[in-house]
């Protein structure tokens, strides 16, 4: 979660956006639960922080359980559907359920399972452009890394599919 919130960020300022994102990390060291804030705006960014978010990517069970309250009426629950077995319960917002893991498997490797989610938000959402999160990826991945460049663009199209208004 921490690595879609980062690409998020580094998108909407490839875009001219303002972008803030703040990490938060639980007590135990790698495999503990992490969270992050992450907001976008075409406007100054008084304060980093956000008691009602517009959407939330819940991409584990604690984290559904820990921010679906949160989420503004009218907002967007993203759930990981393949390690979540609850549904949303709030009538007032909408849920997009991708199941990130499976679609990862598919492509054969679960470490893919991020960009799934993230494609499915930029769809959802449109908060940014396909191409530049396109761009980031292949920016991101340089070295002996850039063969990874396909398969996490794989992953984005995969749940972009998810993410796309019915």
């Amino acid at each position: 979660v921490m690595s879609i919130g980062k690409n998020l960020v580094e998108a909407a300022v490839a875009e001219d956006l303002e972008a803030s994102w703040v990490p938060s990390y639980g007590p135990e060291m790698r495999g503990g639960t992490a969270n992050c804030t992450v907001i976008i705006s075409d406007e100054r960014i008084g304060a980093p922080l956000v008691e009602s978010p517009s959407e939330v990517i819940a991409m584990n069970r604690a984290a559904l359980a820990k921010f679906e309250s949160r989420v503004a009426p009218g907002g967007t629950v993203f759930v990981n559907s393949s390690i979540i077995p609850d549904k949303v319960s709030r009538t007032d917002v909408t849920a997009v359920y991708v199941p990130c893991d499976e679609m990862a498997a598919e492509l054969g490797n679960s470490k893919v399972a991020n960009m799934v989610m993230l494609g499915a938000y930029v769809a959802a959402t449109g908060a940014l452009k396909q191409e530049t999160i396109e761009t980031m990826i292949a920016e991101m991945f340089t070295g002996k890394k850039a063969k990874l460049v396909p398969l996490n663009l794989e992953a984005l199209h995969k749940g972009m599919e998810c993410g796309k208004p019915a």
